[in-house]
């Protein structure tokens, strides 16, 4: 293998390869920027938190140690939950909760999304470009390699969303209990 290229039989052109998954040094906790969360307003509860954080994604949190899956969710919600095969978990407890914002990668192919966001949420945000998470240590981090959308569940929420819109966060939203193509959701 050489710089990223995995080389092949000879007469073959040489496939790029993307690796995934985390290393030892690599994280899967990555923290929502301030300026997405001063957008989107005051939180009551972000149920998968990180331990370290250096600003407060809400009044209420619970960490990978609280297992906020087995607690009780009151409020509304914010969640950014890790985005591996437990994203899902996270999103249809949200969804069953039904007031709360999720930040999730805009993986509209997939039948999560399809499930729980095209037929179970109230809107949808699509933000244009990119995300750069930070560290727990506050360091801006790199962006991933997809791209974000916000989730609304609840009326108010998917109300924020609409009228999303500012120098750093800006996008497109979509109405989805409104919007309904030949009868279906």
């Amino acid at each position: 293998m050489r710089d990223g290229f995995i080389e092949l039989a000879s007469g073959i052109s040489p496939k790029r390869i993307i690796f995934s998954g985390r290393t030892k040094t690599t994280s899967d906790i990555w923290l929502t920027p301030p300026y997405i969360l001063e957008a989107l307003g005051k939180f009551d509860l972000d149920p998968c938190a990180s331990t370290d954080r250096p600003w407060d994604t809400a009044k209420h949190h619970y960490t990978k140690e609280d297992d906020g899956l087995k607690h009780d969710w009151a409020g509304r919600i914010f969640l950014n939950p890790p985005y591996g095969k437990e994203l899902k978990i996270w999103l249809e407890r949200l969804a069953k909760h039904g007031n709360g914002i999720a930040l999730v990668p805009a993986r509209t192919d997939t039948k999560w999304f399809h499930s729980l966001v095209w037929q179970s949420a109230d809107g949808v945000f699509f933000k244009k470009g990119r995300i750069k998470f930070f560290r727990e240590n506050g360091e801006l981090g790199k962006q991933p390699s997809f791209p974000p959308c916000l989730i609304a569940y609840g009326q108010s929420n998917a109300d924020i969303l609409r009228n999303l819109n500012t120098e750093k966060l800006n996008g497109r939203y979509l109405d989805l209990k409104n919007h309904c193509e030949n009868g279906q959701r």
